[in-house]
């Protein structure tokens, strides 16, 4: 499809070629060429018809009918194929088109210099040679350099007038006269700088400085033990120049001056460092001396002002503007008007013939549409057609797409905007504005030439078209001034919220505002241990505390703890959390605040410390065994032991002293006459002969054991 395409292209543009061109033109010649075209013919085309008939024979067959056929003809009609001729016209040989016209081709290019004809060159003055890219010597000028130049002191003939161009220290018309005094140079025209008495020179200004004077301007008075010309070696250059080497008097130039001491312009035609470069400028264009870029004649352009100005203008950098009417032809170089046929005047404004008549004797009415017709062509009558209107007789708009003179100009209008056809202005459609409808509306502004202003409140603006608002996330409504129901967020509030535990939704991002307690991105994690409120961001002051509630911050009391803090230990009594508990606990003893757990007194066991210590055991827990002898009972608290009657120490191991008896030994034995005394019930055992209680009775002797009673 696309081949199809540009071959159809190719085909237009050939053909659009070759109809530019007239066979009244110069350069022109034209060939015949064949092509086909289809049509429709008629011819004649034979048919059979059938048609029942009574049968002829045999005469049983008379009353039945018989078929006949016959063949006729008809008209009928077909595609045709037909080869046809027509004129085309092309250049001759040795020509090419350019801009509708045929002109000459030159195999080599004219350097300074235009084809004229067919490999010929009309070459500028001062220039020679069959491509135009030799200059005339030094002593000749003019067309084809045949003109003597009469310049003397070295003075050079401008090539294409013959005016001396004079070197530096000369004038005159012929370069006979020196510069005047305190002048020097190109033309004279440099001022010379020598002080305290110094002679200039007239050719480069270099300053020949009086005894005891140095400097390019003789401006430095001598130092202390030199003296002479030039104290004797200072650097003489002038302009930048520099001694090169630095010990020598010998200057190097910077771009644009030359000379002995870098006083001197560069000559026309020159640039550069000391310059050695040649310019390439054309058509009569001046190099700059420094840089070497050309100021291009008035009607060129160019880097080396090889172009002339394009139709339409002419002058200096081709920057004035062609005023020419009627299709009259402007020199490209001073602005001057050629006029076509039928037409005069500086600008080619007047007719020939009065308006609306034409041809040589002005006697044809011209058939031009008035109202959109700018002029009639007063030889051939042709119509040249007001911007915007086109056809034979300027009747018809331009087609769709462009506008302007002759309708040539493309209409340049974007997003659907037409085109005025005599203006070419475009006419936007709504939503589109400036030159070339490229840009939407403005913001806050929709429409035909968006002149209507947006309702929209909270929004990211609205269609430029037909103002419908593009609400910003978490706003809705026809003009987004309604925020997101709850539970709703983002664009066309369409998402829903996943936040926990109460929190609340931001309708633009949905993010989540936790309730106090709570944390995470959808609020589902509750603070830690330690921390509570609103983002979690504020620190329990507990002190004996698991942690305190998220929300509030009170502290959760460990067992065993109460106030507000948790500082302060459950009162003795009660335990658990809260300190709500109260101990079980018997004899005296103290429960753990933190599980009620009894701690025992001495001596006492269980888990309420009901019992007392087992026997042989005492203390804390029961945990120490007793060392109480003889049967002695221990003291389930201390361990004390209670000795039994007769026995007495810490450990009841110690029997009484002699005269004492009973519980600790307390009791004084009254036994007499030498009797022992029992240190547990303190009865006395009497020896021979005594009897009674104490033995204190003379008598019979009793049996041992059996005593008397004690008093």
């Amino acid at each position: 499809m696309m081949a199809y395409r540009y071959s159809l292209l190719v085909l237009w543009l050939q053909l659009d070629r070759a109809l530019s061109l007239s066979s009244s033109d110069p350069n022109v010649c034209s060939y015949w060429e064949s092509f086909t075209t289809v049509s429709k013919e008629s011819f004649v085309q034979p048919f059979t018809q059938e048609s029942p008939e009574p049968c002829k024979s045999p005469a049983w067959l008379r009353t039945k009918s018989c078929p006949q056929y016959r063949v006729l003809y008809k008209t009928a009609y077909r595609q045709g194929i037909k080869v046809e001729y027509r004129r085309r016209y092309h250049c001759c040989q040795g020509f090419y088109e350019s801009s509708d016209a045929c002109v000459p081709r030159c195999a080599q290019e004219c350097v300074h210099g235009r084809c004229v004809a067919p490999d010929q060159c009309q070459c500028e003055q001062g220039w020679r040679g069959t491509d135009c890219s030799s200059e005339c010597s030094d002593r000749s000028w003019g067309p084809t350099c045949q003109s003597p130049c009469t310049c003397v002191n070295g003075g050079s003939c401008d090539p294409l007038t013959g005016a001396c161009t004079c070197p530096p220290g000369y004038r005159g018309q012929e370069c006979q006269e020196p510069c005047a005094t305190g002048t020097y140079g190109q033309g004279c025209q440099l001022d010379c700088h020598c002080q305290n008495g110094a002679f200039c020179s007239h050719r480069d200004g270099a300053c020949f400085c009086s005894p005891g004077y140095a400097g390019p301007h003789c401006e430095i008075l001598c130092p202390n033990s030199t003296h002479g010309f030039q104290c004797p070696a200072y650097c003489p250059c002038q302009n930048g120049g520099v001694c090169h080497p630095p010990s020598s008097s010998k200057c190097a130039c910077p771009p644009g001056w030359m000379g002995d001491i870098c006083s001197t312009r560069c000559p026309i035609g020159r640039f550069g460092s000391s310059c050695q470069e040649e310019c390439r400028c054309h058509n009569g264009g001046r190099c700059n001396p420094d840089s070497g870029q050309c100021r291009c004649a008035p009607g060129y352009l160019g880097e080396e002002c090889r172009e002339m100005c394009p139709i339409g203008k002419y002058g200096q950098d081709c920057q004035e503007t062609c005023d020419c009417t009627n299709g009259g032809h402007c020199f490209h170089i001073s602005g001057g008007c050629l006029c076509e046929a039928g037409f005069y005047g500086s600008r080619c404004e007047e007719r020939k013939c009065l308006p609306g008549l034409y041809g040589l004797s002005c006697q044809f009415p011209c058939l031009c549409d008035p109202q959109h017709t700018q002029s009639c062509h007063p030889i051939s009558g042709e119509c040249a057609c007001k911007a915007g209107w086109a056809g034979l007789y300027c009747n018809e708009t331009c087609p769709h797409g462009s506008h302007g003179l002759r309708c040539q100009d493309p209409c340049l209008c974007l997003n659907g905007g037409t085109c005025d056809g005599e203006t070419g202005r475009c006419n936007c459609p709504p939503g589109y504005t400036d030159k070339h409808c490229s840009s939407p509306c403005p913001d806050d502004t929709f429409g035909v030439n968006c002149s209507q202003e947006c309702s929209c409140r909270n929004a990211l603006g609205c269609s430029p078209v037909e103002g419908t608002c593009f609400c910003k996330e978490g706003w809705q409504g026809v003009d987004c001034s309604a925020p997101c129901s709850s539970g709703t967020w983002g664009a066309g509030c369409n998402q829903t919220c996943l936040c926990a535990n109460g929190a609340t939704c931001d309708p633009i991002d949905g993010g989540c505002t936790c309730a106090a307690g709570w944390q995470g991105s959808q609020c589902t994690q509750p603070c830690p241990g330690w921390f509570y409120g609103l983002g979690c961001n504020r620190k329990c002051s507990c002190e004996n505390a698991a942690g305190c509630d998220p929300v509030s911050g009170r502290c959760r009391c460990l067992p065993g703890w109460k106030g507000t803090r948790c500082s302060q230990l459950c009162a003795e009594g009660l335990w658990g959390e809260q300190c709500r508990q109260l101990c079980s606990c018997k004899n005296g003893a103290s429960c753990s605040p933190k599980d009620g757990i009894c701690e025992c007194a001495p001596g006492f066991r269980g888990p309420t410390c009901q019992r007392p210590c087992q026997p042989g055991r005492y203390g804390k827990k029961c945990s120490v065994p007793c060392k109480c002898a003889n049967h002695s009972i221990c003291h389930p608290v201390d361990g004390s032991c209670d000795c039994p009657p007769g026995w007495t120490g810490r450990d009841c191991t110690r029997r009484c002293a002699s005269g004492f008896f009973g519980s600790n030994c307390t009791s004084r034995c009254h036994c007499q006459h030498g009797a022992l005394c029992d240190p547990g019930t303190g009865s006395c055992s009497c020896p021979s002969g005594y009897t009674g209680a104490h033995c204190e009775t003379r008598g019979l002797q009793i049996a041992p054991g059996v005593c008397g009673g004690q008093n």
